[in-house]
């Protein structure tokens, strides 16, 4: 494992975290040409294809660490690099928001408080669901997630294919939990913009760590019990320093 994965990891999440809550907080709610819940669940999906293409050969792209933690608990990532990658892709992310956070704050009137696409449940849900809807959304989804990522990643799936259905899987997962939570099923994704966005969103991020990673260890271990011939670790192949 060398630092080039990590660095991977960090500029790819960037990317997921300024990419998909960027068209959240920047392009949503535009009047007449925003776009809207749809437009954002494709940005999200589209920052995966992208960077799954990009970096999935030197770090295998996981950019989530409930995605790192379930593919450990499926058999398909070593434990003992759980922890660097974490690190890697909050600080990515975190990068990512506070990128965001300078360009958002150019325009007049902009106040982060008001969610700068932060993750939350009841007041804070952009529908108004409870507590334990909101964490049920987040696990199920999650685990489904990385069912799609355990599944496309298999050594006799179709080869190539494996960022598409990960970003149309992650599209899908957003279309359905936007109104929910503001969907994270990423607990870096939702740092990365709670600690501009401070006061509630930080006081609700538990739900937003504890629920995915959660999923993401039903997942990795529900497709490792169903499929046990998996094909190497999902961890790139950078070259050694």
């Amino acid at each position: 494992m060398t630092m080039r994965k990590y660095t991977a990891e960090a500029i790819g999440t960037f990317w997921l975290t300024f990419g998909g809550c960027g068209s959240a907080v920047i392009a949503a709610g535009l009047p007449n040409v925003g776009i809207g819940y749809l437009g954002v669940a494709l940005a999200f999906g589209l920052t995966v294809v992208t960077m799954a293409y990009a970096i999935g050969h030197i770090s295998g792209c996981h950019l989530n660490p409930a995605v790192t933690i379930g593919l450990a608990a499926g058999g398909r990532f070593p434990a003992n690099q759980i922890a660097p990658y974490i690190v890697a892709q909050v600080v990515g992310a975190v990068i990512g928001g506070g990128v965001l956070y300078l360009i958002a704050s150019g325009k007049a009137g902009f106040d982060p408080s008001a969610g700068f696409a932060s993750n939350g449940y009841g007041e804070h849900s952009p529908g108004q669901y409870g507590l334990f809807a909101c964490f049920l959304a987040e696990l199920v989804l999650t685990a489904v997630f990385l069912f799609i990522i355990m599944g496309s990643t298999h050594g006799k799936a179709p080869a190539g294919f494996a960022p598409l259905a990960i970003g149309l899987g992650l599209t899908l997962i957003h279309l359905v939990s936007i109104d929910v939570t503001n969907t994270s099923v990423n607990p870096a994704r939702s740092t990365g913009v709670a600690v501009f966005a401070g006061g509630w969103a930080v006081q609700q991020l538990w739900l937003f760590w504890l629920a995915p990673i959660a999923g993401g260890m039903i997942g990795g271990a529900l497709y490792r019990w169903l499929s046990h011939e998996p094909d190497g670790v999902v961890i790139g192949t950078a070259p050694a320093e």
